[in-house]
Parts: structure tokens; sequence; C-alpha cells
């Protein structure tokens, strides 16, 4: 089942740390399948408020998300990120494409 890495992100310091992190993030993915869906971007916020940026990182299965993220290479790039943006970062499970709202319900 397709899981994505969700990340928001937000008083991003652009600078050196960000920018090597940007340069080296994409090698880090490919191993393990991993594509960008959003990438920060013009974000339309439609209720409350969303300071900040968000990213979405799909992957086949929360597994190859999981070994993404403890990946030796990304684990050495992750404090280029963490030192320069306050932010929470997650791993979600897809759906199934016949998934309805009320399956939750039991």
């Amino acid at each position: 089942m397709t899981a994505y890495a969700v990340a928001h992100l937000r008083n991003l310091k652009m600078g050196p740390g960000i920018v090597e992190y940007l340069q080296k993030i994409d090698a880090t993915l490919e191993p393990f399948g991993g594509r960008f869906l959003v990438h920060g971007g013009d974000l339309e916020v439609i209720e409350g408020e969303w300071p900040g940026h968000l990213v979405v990182i799909e992957f086949e299965s929360r597994e190859r998300a999981r070994a993404w993220y403890r990946s030796q290479a990304y684990q050495q790039i992750l404090p280029l990120r963490t030192r320069n943006a306050d932010g929470n970062a997650v791993l979600a499970q897809g759906v199934s494409s016949d998934y309805k709202a009320t399956n939750v319900l039991g």
C-alpha cells in the first residue's frame, strides 16, 4: 500500500545548509523509490492558518518510506534541514482506490 512522508516546515532559513540539503535529498530517495508529490510551492489556505511549507513524498509502502528515513544517506543530511527549519514530519499510510470515509466506522 502506498505511503507518504509528509512534512510541515516553518521558519525556513534559506542558506548554505538548506541548499546543500536540497542538492543531496534526491539521491537519498532514489534507492527507495521515493518521489516528490508536493514540495513547497504556493498553497491556497482555505481553512485556518498554514504558516510554512508542505512537503509530500510518495513511496510504494510504509516500509520503504521508513527505510529511506532511517537510511544512513538521509540521516547524514537530516541535520542540514533540522538546523535550518522548524517542522513536523510523519509517515502516513495511503488508502485503496475504493476507500470510503465510512470505512473508519468499522
